[in-house]
């Protein structure tokens, strides 16, 4: 895995030799930000050594270099499940490689299902904790003192510093924000209502099939990290709505505008 890792991030290096140190994996809900990027390259996922390739709808497969304000930075459009077929080395893969290139701050998005009664629809959360339910562990395997120690301390797995900023920027600009746990589990079906309320039981505030394996990573990489997600469809009891592909995408896209400014605004901060 490692003579992978420094083989990719030595031909990245070739490609776009001003190394940023922030990046942000575009999700659901964050699509709109590469608007707002000065884009400098880009290369397709599958230009790349050792990379996967998405094959998920609305995820178009692409790393792009440039600025974002007046900050270098670099974004990853459109993620790899483990729903896809992936094991987890190479979901988390990307990040990996991020640490080798230097990267000291990574940004998440995606989007989830609301099990909170608070939330609705349309709901930006900004991540504070989360509950891994992904039946495989990202870590699981030998480890390389390089990447990371044996036993990576999660106390603070999300930036309680880069949480404290995004809640003023949100105040700031009178964005609606909520706060609290994520779930991550395999996907790809969306939840039954008695597990959309056996994962609030236990601590959850949404569910989702991604982000929870890209953060570990980071963390155990020693990056910093803020993730947001997009409430996009509710399994809240006696309110459980049918989901679909679809409906999240489009309630994604109209909370778009939100999410794009808090991230662009806090990358703007460092």
């Amino acid at each position: 895995m490692l003579e992978k890792i420094k083989e990719t991030a030595t031909f990245l290096k070739k490609e776009y030799p001003v190394m940023p140190e922030t990046a942000i994996i575009l999700g659901t809900g964050l699509g709109e930000l590469v608007n707002h990027i000065d884009i400098e390259k880009e290369i397709p996922y599958q230009h790349i050594p050792n990379f996967p390739v998405s094959t998920v709808e609305g995820h178009s497969g692409k790393l792009i270099f440039g600025k974002l304000g007046t900050k270098e930075i670099l974004a990853m459009q459109g993620r790899f499940h483990y729903y896809e077929g992936y094991d987890m080395k190479q979901v988390t893969f990307p990040v990996r490689v991020m640490k080798q290139l230097g990267i000291k701050h990574l940004f998440v998005s995606n989007a989830a299902g609301g099990m909170n009664p608070a939330f609705a629809v349309g709901d930006l959360m900004i991540i504070r904790d989360h509950i891994n339910l992904f039946p495989e562990h990202p870590l699981r395997g030998k480890n390389f003192e390089e990447l990371g120690v044996r036993f990576p301390d999660m106390s603070e797995a999300y930036s309680k510093r880069l949480i404290d900023k995004a809640l003023k920027i949100a105040a700031d600009n009178n964005i609606k924000v909520q706060q609290g746990v994520y779930v991550g589990t395999q996907g790809p079906t969306f939840e039954t209502p008695a597990e959309y309320k056996y994962f609030h039981t236990i601590g959850g505030d949404a569910v989702g099939m991604s982000t929870v394996p890209e953060v570990i990573v980071a963390r155990h990489g020693g990056i910093e990290v803020f993730a947001i997600s997009v409430i996009t469809d509710l399994g809240v009891e006696g309110i459980v709505e049918k989901a679909s592909h679809e409906e999240v995408q489009k309630a994604a896209a109209a909370a778009q505008p939100k999410m794009t400014l808090i991230m662009k605004k806090l990358v703007e901060q460092f």
